[in-house]
């Protein structure tokens, strides 16, 4: 995700939950945004506004009539070229004064005065976000197109346990990215990605599996959803949390990514098969723990080949595979994508240090079956998404 150039007003205001907005600042000017931080005077009570500051490198406006250089009242001049206004944390008091139309400081009058897009982040103990007048107040602002975003359910500052919890910082950008998206070159696709490892069960407490973490196959099926397409994440085992919007079904073994796979395809336009699907399972279940001391010889039986079940029973869907190697990675690649029969490979290989399993960022080439390969640097998992993206999309487009 990029947010390159987009004009943002963070809105802060006085939850305990104003430290999260902290780290979100960090990360929406990590995508590039353009991002100025209007605060509430009881925001500033929790956070000192030079935090915000020093992270921006902007000024931080708390007062209602403060002039910039051109003389231009601050209310006015602040959301009028701005692409969102963003309200995280959003108290019942903030959300109650938008509703009902009361302007008495400087955020709830650029609020007023906004002609962009407006997010809310809710924060706030669990007994007041029940409240029926605040929950009238949400459906209030929702019927004027405010977007919401949580809360979460989790421990609150109160000590009680319910909803009310400021959703996580990453969430909400993965929200932002969303709404600001222009480009949803994927509307109308349906896209499959599969993530992360499987297991195959030696025992009841032992396995067999990989260190895939899903990172790569999730950012995928995050920057699917903000080009405009509707997702389907199968997820093996990880600890990640899904993007927001996207349906996940979680499996465990080969077995049962084999299947959701095959139960999903047919809705599928895209297929992006980034899981590390174990090739071989035990070939006997054992129903009880083995014994430390016990010796043992497992004998192993090859798992079903995903990529070949999809092509014997596939229609006109784009597929994508992966190829993790350690050695003669252009060599192996391709002749993976001729008998996987697939429309282009993403490879890689695990062994550089800034690539492959658990790293945070990738080196990939990609080759499809028309005969184009392109090298690509080292970058994040994120920016390695939209490169296959704008691959698939640009042959799709032209099929």
């Amino acid at each position: 995700m990029k947010l390159t150039g987009k004009k943002i007003i963070l809105g802060v205001t006085g939850s305990i939950a104003a430290y999260k907005a902290v780290y979100l600042l960090r990360r929406l000017v990590e995508e590039e945004a353009d991002v100025t931080v209007v605060m509430t005077t009881e925001a500033a009570i929790f956070i000192s506004p030079l935090t915000f500051r020093t992270l921006s490198k902007k000024p931080v406006y708390t007062e209602m009539f403060e002039l910039n250089q051109r003389e231009e009242i601050t209310h006015l001049y602040l959301g009028r070229d701005a692409d969102m206004i963003l309200v995280a944390p959003a108290t019942a008091n903030i959300i109650g004064k938008m509703a009902n139309g009361i302007a008495d400081d400087l955020l709830s009058t650029i609020l007023m005065a906004a002609k962009c897009p407006v997010i809310m982040a809710p924060a706030m103990d669990s007994e007041m976000y029940e409240n029926p007048i605040v929950q009238r107040n949400i459906s209030c602002l929702r019927q004027f197109k405010v977007d919401f975003t949580g809360p979460a359910i989790g421990p609150l500052a109160s000590g009680i346990s319910g909803p009310g919890r400021m959703s996580d910082p990453e969430e909400i950008l993965s929200f932002v990215g969303d709404k600001l998206a222009m480009d949803k070159d994927m509307d109308g696709h349906v896209t499959l990605i599969t993530a992360g490892p499987t297991r195959e069960a030696i025992d009841p407490v032992r396995y067999i599996s990989n260190i895939s973490s899903g990172k790569m196959g999730y950012a995928i099926a995050g920057a699917a959803k903000r080009r405009g397409a509707r997702v389907i994440l199968i997820s093996g085992p990880t600890a990640l949390t899904p993007p927001s919007g996207v349906e996940c079904i979680h499996v465990t073994t080969s077995e049962d990514m084999c299947d959701a796979v095959m139960n999903r395809l047919a809705e599928a336009t895209v297929v992006i098969m980034a899981a590390a699907v174990s090739d071989f399972r035990p070939a006997e279940k054992v129903f009880s723990k083995i014994k430390k001391g016990e010796s043992i010889t497992l004998n192993l039986i090859k798992t079903t080949d995903i990529l070949e079940e999809i092509h014997r029973k596939k229609g006109a869907q784009f597929v994508v595979g992966f190829a993790a190697e350690t050695e003669d990675l252009i060599i192996n690649a391709k002749e993976k994508l001729k008998s996987k029969h697939l429309d282009m490979i993403v490879a890689n290989d695990v062994s550089l240090p800034e690539a492959g399993f658990e790293k945070d960022t990738n080196i990939v080439i990609l080759m499809d079956r028309w005969g184009d390969v392109i090298e690509y640097p080292v970058m994040s998992k994120s920016d390695v998404a939209d490169k296959i993206l704008d691959c698939v999309i640009a042959r799709v487009s032209h099929e």
